[in-house]
C-alpha cells in the first residue's frame, strides 16, 4: 500500500506572512492507499494539471458532494453516446 499524507498549516503554527494570516486552519489528513488507487490518483493528477494530490481530492469531494446533492433532489444523469443516445447513469447503487 502506499501511504498519502496532505500536508497543512495548522493554527498553532506561527507565519509572520500577511496572507498566510488571512487563511482558516487546516486539517491533516493521512490514509493508506492500495498500488492501484495511488495510480488512479496520480492519472486523475496528471489529466486534470493539479498543482498536489490535495487539490484532486478536494476537487473530488467537491464533486461527489454535488452529485449526492443531486440525487438526493431526485435528480438523474445521463450518459450521451458517439450517436446521442442517452443512456441513464446509475452513480449509487
Amino acid at each position: 500500500m502506499s501511504g498519502l499524507t496532505f500536508t497543512s498549516a495548522g493554527a498553532s503554527q506561527a507565519d509572520d506572512r500577511a496572507d498566510a494570516r488571512l487563511k482558516a486552519p487546516k486539517n491533516r489528513v493521512q490514509f493508506d492507499l492500495a498500488p492501484r488507487s495511488m495510480e488512479r490518483l496520480n492519472v486523475l493528477k496528471l489529466k486534470t494539471e493539479a498543482a498536489s494530490y490535495a487539490e484532486v481530492v478536494k476537487n473530488a469531494l467537491r464533486l461527489y458532494e454535488a452529485l449526492i446533492e443531486e440525487t438526493e433532489n431526485g435528480k438523474q444523469f445521463f450518459v450521451r453516446d458517439e450517436a446521442g443516445a442517452m443512456t441513464p447513469y446509475r452513480l449509487f447503487l
